[in-house]
């Protein structure tokens, strides 16, 4: 590029630029030009001019790279972190969080727990997330307030809720606001079936038909425990996968999420469809539902992307320690120490989890073209010294409190770790005030 072309909104300039592709690699002595929302260049810093007139944000000590990607969760179930906890998957689910949500959901429920929720996203380093939960008109208003990029998948249920009467409620509810959205530059809407267990054959083939033919994602809970698929298979004679493959809902916009209990057949299913899988470590470890095999899965070719779930079963909803986990529970399922390095494990929370929701081609990674949703992470305190490889600090080392900036199209998220974009005593206060209304009944 010649330097007297260059042109740029503004320049980040840190130690270190892990650009997330090609491969492994962590430049040194570069900057990021930013323009129009985008990366235009990613540059030595001898290449640049010493003035080019805009504004050069110099950040020493820091890694920048791209902005996590929290490919699931259900972001107003913030107000439900710790509610119910140290259980298993359907006694945590019928007993206590659906009456739950039965008595408190709603419209403002949903907009202050989604608000909590992206405080706390974006404080830890997230700058996309998929959510899966009730009333997402009202977090895409929350989403374009904040600045924040989201895919939304609108739940689907055969039953009643506060969001709809039933599947053709529900569908229509999703359509309609799929057309409301089409003009968000950072808004996604995808199919969000609630899992093959609660939604009927007939909805998820009119699913199916609606997202081939409106090239629409699917977000679904699938295989997410052993007794899920036992269930299936004594139900209908065959296992959840296959029954979505032979309704043509399994392929590349889908979004298999958890996917603990699977063998060689499954992940030859998933590899020939193309479809996605969403790994969520901890909330398995936690609800005890069993173990994603990524190691197998990335083998056969799969694309795998990393998701916190809800912070009701988690109970964060912070990227970094959910890579630290998936690295440390994959060597030790494989017992082998080799499996998983930290490239893959953050290449999981960034591309391969943009990949997973359909957004590759405009985030995950650091390259001119791309949409500028960035994070800086701070590496000077002692828990990351000494520094041999920022790519392991960030993994195993950091926390998410580490991380000072963010951008979003190139938009001031977090500087300093302060928020720009939410009011976090006010957000606080709510969740104060909805822990006070949920304990009293």
């Amino acid at each position: 590029m010649n330097p007297s072309s260059l042109t740029a909104d503004f320049i980040i300039q840190p130690d270190w630029i892990i650009p997330m592709e090609p491969g492994d690699d962590v430049l040194t002595d570069h900057a990021i030009l930013v323009q129009s929302s985008k990366i235009k260049a990613v540059l030595p810093l001898d290449a640049l001019p010493d003035d080019l007139g805009v504004k050069r944000i110099e950040l020493p000590n820091h890694a920048v790279l791209p902005g996590l990607v929290n490919a699931h969760g259900h972001a107003a179930m913030s107000l439900l972190r710790g509610f119910a906890d140290d259980l298993p998957l359907m006694p945590w689910l019928e007993d206590h969080i659906w009456p739950a949500e039965t008595a408190h959901v709603s419209e403002e429920f949903v907009r202050d727990g989604t608000s909590l929720a992206m405080a706390e996203m974006l404080l830890s380093g997230t700058t996309t997330f998929s959510d899966m939960y009730f009333f997402p008109e009202v977090v895409a208003s929350l989403c374009a307030k904040s600045g924040m990029r989201a895919q939304l998948a609108t739940p689907i249920f055969e039953f009643p809720t506060a969001w709809g009467e039933g599947a053709d409620d529900y569908i229509s509810k999703s359509l309609a606001l799929r057309d409301e959205c089409k003009n968000m530059d950072r808004m996604q809407i995808a199919f969000g079936p609630h899992s093959p267990y609660t939604v009927s054959v007939p909805t998820l083939e009119k699913v199916a038909l609606y997202a081939a033919e409106l090239d629409m994602g699917v977000h679904i809970h699938l295989h997410e425990t052993a007794g899920e698929v036992l269930s299936a298979v004594e139900a209908t004679g065959e296992r959840p996968i296959d029954s979505l493959r032979r309704m043509g809902l399994l392929g590349p916009r889908t979004q298999c999420v958890h996917m603990t209990s699977i063998g060689k057949q499954d992940i030859a299913n998933l590899a020939e469809t193309g479809a996605q899988v969403i790994h969520c470590p901890q909330s398995n470890m936690k609800l005890a539902s069993g173990t994603c095999p990524v190691n197998d899965l990335k083998a056969a070719g799969v694309n795998v992307g990393l998701g916190t779930d809800g912070a009701a079963s988690n109970n964060d909803l912070n990227m970094f320690n959910e890579m630290h986990t998936a690295a440390l529970l994959a060597k030790l399922t494989a017992n082998d120490p080799t499996v998983l390095p930290a490239q893959q494990v953050l290449h999981m929370a960034t591309l391969g989890a943009a990949k997973a929701l359909g957004l590759d081609k405009e985030i995950g990674s650091i390259a001119p073209g791309k949409q500028a949703d960035l994070i800086a992470v701070d590496l000077s305190a002692p828990a990351t010294q000494p520094l041999y490889n920022p790519l392991s600090q960030i993994v195993y080392a950091c926390t998410g409190g580490e991380v000072t900036h963010s951008w979003v199209a190139g938009e001031a998220l977090m500087r300093d770790r302060k928020l720009l974009t939410i009011d976090l005593d006010d957000t606080l206060a709510r969740a104060k005030h909805w822990r006070q209304k949920i304990s009293s009944q």
